[in-house]
């Protein structure tokens, strides 16, 4: 039975969403896979778009990754020629991250495959109400992202911005 009460409503909500979202990276993963990525690489593809130019250090906070455990990915990733390390030109131990031109059409292609994930996870929402739901949970983030402590990373828009 359903409590009128919000804040009744907080472990039922916070594991939906969490629980959606683990669904929508599973599907999509599942897609991504057959262009020879892995989670990892899709994902870090994804937000290094949004945040080219950050820190390995701010992309492992958003990732929620360990910096050493990213610092591998990337090698290998800088190895396939997706990513490249460039000094930073305000502190010289430090490198920023920019892809390189073969990974855009990888990320068109990620692109592609995640509008028919949410495609198929929207089946039997009108239109109006997805747009409705994308707002609120847009609406929702910014107010959690608000509560995050100074100085965190921001968290790549992913309701806002589309990846190219």
């Amino acid at each position: 039975m359903n409590s009128p009460d919000p804040a009744a409503q907080t472990l039922p909500f916070a594991l939906t969403v969490y629980d959606v979202a683990r669904f929508m990276r599973r599907a999509v993963d599942a897609r991504v896979r057959t262009l020879g990525l892995s989670m990892a690489q899709w994902r870090t593809l994804a937000h290094l778009y949004r945040m080219e130019g950050c820190r390995q250090a701010a992309l492992a906070e958003v990732l929620e990754i360990a910096p050493i455990t990213l610092g591998r990915l990337l090698d290998r990733m800088c190895a396939q020629g997706l990513v490249e390390r460039r000094p930073d030109p305000g502190d010289r131990r430090a490198f920023q991250l920019y892809l390189l031109p073969a990974a855009r059409p990888l990320l068109d292609d990620v692109r592609s495959l995640s509008i028919k994930v949410m495609a198929e996870a929207m089946a039997g929402v009108p239109a109006e109400r997805q747009t409705e739901l994308l707002h609120w949970l847009s609406v929702v983030r910014s107010n959690l992202e608000a509560l995050q402590p100074a100085g965190e990373p921001p968290v790549a828009d992913v309701v806002d911005e589309e990846l190219p």
